[in-house]
């Protein structure tokens, strides 16, 4: 996992890219955003801007960013904080940055794909926190991902509308899934604010929203949270069946009737009207008969 670290620290406030340098840099290296790789670039210096303050920096921050694209955000982090380890898949992107980042210190580049990254191994002692455009079509296990890490202690992610509301959707909503549960197990999810498709290039057929996860103190533990995702993950295999049904994949009748007079939960219910706390209490009943 190639690791980059650029040159002094100190570097003049940087400007957000605007659309023609984003052009610019884009053609001098022979380069093209990958709709089939979720790649939109930010080419409003304002909205990048934005972020930045609503982001609750820190000049003391450790950063993460997945993603980093042309390096737009990236700069703008490190102008805010100590450190910014921005890790990006693409070689050509990386490239552009090494080019972008060389007076500076306060970037760690990393060529890697993000998913298969150690992130607590980058990050090493302390702390850090996930502030990233994150890659459209990988947002969901990329988020997932990083709140495996220990470490990451917060994020202030920018994904589609869409994903962003079912991230957060409560019980009883349409948009309720399965990581509505498995996010708010760990993180206290919210949607920030929403951001226009026209300050994009390429522009998306959909709107995005920021989307701030904190973790929770009273987060499960690793074991517990497995356990949890599996009920979660076989209760909303069929939306349209009721919990009695799916979660015969992964428990007898008997048991799924014992667990539910223990814990008050109707089988007859839907896993979306369910909340998460029922989906824990559930999940150690089924444990504790297993």
């Amino acid at each position: 996992m190639p690791v980059h670290r650029s040159g002094r620290r100190g570097a003049p406030i940087t400007d957000p890219l605007t659309p023609p340098e984003v052009r610019e840099l884009l053609s001098a290296h022979g380069l093209a955003p990958r709709r089939s790789a979720g790649q939109n670039f930010v080419v409003d210096p304002n909205t990048v801007r934005r972020i930045i303050a609503a982001a609750d920096l820190d000049a003391t921050d450790t950063i993460v960013e997945i993603g980093p694209g042309l390096g737009s955000l990236t700069l703008t982090l490190a102008d805010a904080v100590r450190r910014v380890i921005a890790i990006e898949i693409d070689a050509g992107f990386v490239e552009v940055l090494r080019t972008r980042i060389s007076d500076r210190d306060d970037i760690e580049l990393v060529h890697a794909d993000a998913m298969q990254a150690d992130l607590g191994e980058l990050i090493g002692s302390g702390s850090a926190r996930l502030v990233a455009n994150l890659p459209y079509n990988v947002a969901t296990p990329l988020v997932v991902h990083a709140f495996d890490a220990d470490a990451i202690t917060d994020a202030f992610v920018m994904v589609q509308r869409e994903v962003g509301e079912r991230w957060c959707a409560a019980p009883g909503d349409r948009l309720r899934a399965g990581i509505s549960v498995k996010l708010d197990l760990v993180a206290h999810v919210e949607v920030v604010f929403t951001i226009p498709r026209n300050v994009f290039y390429p522009v998306p057929n959909v709107d995005s929203v920021m989307v701030r996860l904190r973790r929770r103190d009273e987060a499960p533990d690793p074991a517990e949270r497995r356990w949890v995702g599996r009920v979660v993950e076989a209760a909303f295999a069929q939306r349209r069946k009721t919990l009695r049904n799916t979660l015969r994949a992964i428990a007898p009748p008997g048991h799924l009737d014992a667990a539910a007079a223990a814990t008050g939960i109707d089988l007859g219910a839907r896993a979306e009207t369910l909340s998460t706390d029922a989906f824990r209490a559930l999940a150690a009943a089924l444990r504790d008969r297993a």
